[in-house]
């Protein structure tokens, strides 16, 4: 059941009046009322066990799902255990989402979880046809509610509010299902509708039709199953159209995934490709090897103990079966499935300019969302690296190689000036815009401690933008003093460009290494160097205009560049401080405990080559 945010929002109001229209036509008949508010019952509890599971958890679930997902199998097994403890695939879809927007996990370990989420929804009519249709409601039902209510009037815990929800949600199920089970009862005394079974393949296609507009409007497989269930359990329906039904159910799904998928971004709607073509692949093998499904339940329902009259539970069989068919049958091409995915929804023209993390999606989940602000904040700094770079006249791929610093400075860019403000407006503005916007939408979900990073990431990102700026004032003299016949001042330039062209290889250096004493070594090394480079300080200005080696007009403009220069290697020092240590608290302490001199450095750089 992969059902994104958007289009709930759009379809459920039409959902809702068509109910209220449809409740009030059927005044006059008040077993099929007792059915629906049996259905909006079931839903309501659903929604209060995802919520109330969300909580309990506080981020583990997210964290399983981030962790145990590196294989096709472990993707698989996650994906299934989670949505049958938890009874949400749609919350499970959402964490995949996100986790997929903020490149937290692959497309490949995403489809393998959604693959075992739909084998973990068969849990639900496992749990209807086990314990719903047996256990008398006013014992058991009542009990979870009243004790969800009082739980968080004496524990005020997120977890225990979790809990509070989850005994609330279990209680509204039953309960639910206890009244479905009821109308159906009570209509068949007025109406049988197994009057319009059908035999033979045409009635396995037409109630495979009937159970997929079900999920379709219902927006959920596991109560078009429980619907179903309960139906079969009343004599409402025959076996045999039950099991197409089922079938019908997951065919639903493809559906409301499909039309999920219009609002997400590129992987989104790969995922609900995939999801699309495994529930179809699923279904196919399901209608055409129908019977002999049906033969194979009735052995294996004898092997484990189940009755051959209990319809309901060989219901539950046949549905687990067949998803279980279904992964087994589509997860050994996944990899082929997945390059197939990966052409799809390409975008025509790189937009440096666009935000390509920052998915509403993520919005629900702090620690995702959170994550995809790091991913974001790292893209505009690859943004303004390039900016940087041009400003100060660099060729990028040599920047990026081994070649030596000098040689990088005399291999020129270009031999005019950059338009920085353009650039800007292009691959800064907007998207700075976007981070800061979706910051303030993440911070309404987050806890005390992530918007404490959040704004340090706030801070990094106006380091980014702030340095860009400075690199624009900087650009006008430095073109002009590097081509300048006075050797002195063009010395004093190249310094300028060779100190920050030093910071923007070690920052990348430090962005792709996972060696934690390097990006610290090489952080502190930068903030010794930015200071060495202020020429007030260290006396070479006054070195210069006290022997007459420049003008005066060299001299001011050497000053003012100089501290734009300064300042630049403090943003990006502070940024990536932010991006690369005190994200990581083991990487921030071991920094604040560090405290060594640049010639030990240089000596412990040397080391690590």
């Amino acid at each position: 059941m992969l059902i994104h945010s958007m289009y709930k929002s759009f379809l459920s109001p039409i959902i809702i009046l068509l109910l209220l229209g449809a409740l009030f036509l059927l005044g006059h008949y008040p077993d099929i009322s007792t059915i629906l508010g049996g259905i909006a019952l079931f839903l309501i509890g659903m929604e209060y066990m995802e919520s109330g599971f969300k909580a309990f958890s506080g981020g583990l679930l997210e964290k399983v799902l981030g962790k145990f997902t590196s294989t096709t199998p472990k993707a698989i097994t996650t994906g299934f255990l989670a949505t049958a403890i938890i009874q949400s695939s749609s919350l499970i879809s959402i964490i995949v989402i996100s986790f997929l927007s903020a490149e937290l996990i692959t497309l490949t370990s995403a489809v393998g979880v959604i693959f075992g989420s739909n084998i973990g929804t068969t849990a639900t009519a496992w749990l209807v046809s086990t314990f719903g249709l047996k256990i008398k409601i006013s014992v058991y039902a009542m009990p979870m509610i009243v004790m969800g209510i009082f739980i968080p009037l004496f524990l005020k815990s997120n977890s225990w509010k979790g809990i509070a929800s989850i005994f609330i949600g279990l209680g509204i199920i039953f309960l639910g299902i206890g009244y479905m089970k009821e109308g159906f009862e009570t209509l068949k005394e007025g109406i049988d509708l197994t009057q319009y079974a059908m035999a033979g393949y045409a009635g396995i296609f037409v109630y495979v039709l009937v159970g997929a507009i079900a999920t379709v409007v219902i927006q959920s497989s596991s109560a078009t199953m429980a619907i179903i269930i309960t139906a079969l359990a009343t004599g409402q329906i025959d076996y045999a159209n039950a099991l197409a039904l089922a079938i019908g159910a997951n065919v639903g799904t493809t559906v409301t995934a499909a039309l999920g998928a219009l609002k997400s971004n590129e992987n989104g709607k790969r995922l609900a490709v995939a999801h699309f073509i495994f529930n179809i692949t699923t279904a196919i093998i399901a209608i055409v090897f129908i019977y002999q499904l049906a033969d194979l339940v009735d052995y294996l329902a004898v092997l484990i103990g189940i009755s051959i009259e209990n319809y309901t539970m060989k219901l539950a069989l046949f549905h687990t079966i067949f998803n279980i068919i279904g992964v087994l049958a589509v997860s050994p091409f996944i990899h082929i499935l997945v390059k197939y995915l990966n052409t799809l929804f390409v975008p025509k023209g790189i937009n440096k300019g666009k935000e390509k993390y920052l998915d509403d999606a993520v919005l629900t989940l702090p620690s995702t969302a959170l994550s995809a602000i790091v991913m974001e904040t790292k893209h505009l700094y690859e943004n303004a690296f390039d900016i940087i770079t041009h400003g100060l006249n660099l060729k990028k791929n040599n920047l990026l190689s081994s070649m030596d610093l000098d040689e990088v400075l005399e291999d020129l860019h270009t031999h005019k000036s950059i338009d920085i403000d353009l650039f800007y407006k292009r691959w800064i503005k907007d998207l700075y815009g976007e981070i800061i916007d979706f910051s303030t939408k993440a911070q309404a979900n987050m806890p005390p401690e992530y918007i404490e990073e959040l704004y340090k990431l706030k801070l990094a990102n106006r380091d980014i933008v702030e340095a860009v700026k400075g690199t624009k004032h900087l650009q006008k003299n430095l073109l002009k003093y590097t081509s300048s016949r006075n050797e002195h001042i063009k010395e004093q330039y190249n310094d300028i460009r060779k100190g920050l062209a030093e910071l923007l290889r070690n920052i990348n250096t430090i962005a792709t290494t996972d060696e934690e004493d390097i990006i610290i070594l090489l952080l502190s090394k930068a903030k010794i160097h930015a200071q060495r480079y202020d020429i007030i300080t260290n006396g070479t200005l006054d070195k210069l205009i006290r022997k007459g080696l420049i003008t005066n007009q060299m001299a001011t403009s050497l000053m003012n560049d100089s501290d734009y220069a300064n300042s630049i290697s403090k943003n990006l020092i502070a940024m990536a401080e932010v991006l690369f240590i005190d994200i990581n608290s083991d990487l921030k302490k071991l920094h604040e405990d560090i405290s060594i001199n640049d010639k030990d450095i240089d000596n412990m750089l040397d080391s690590n080559k």
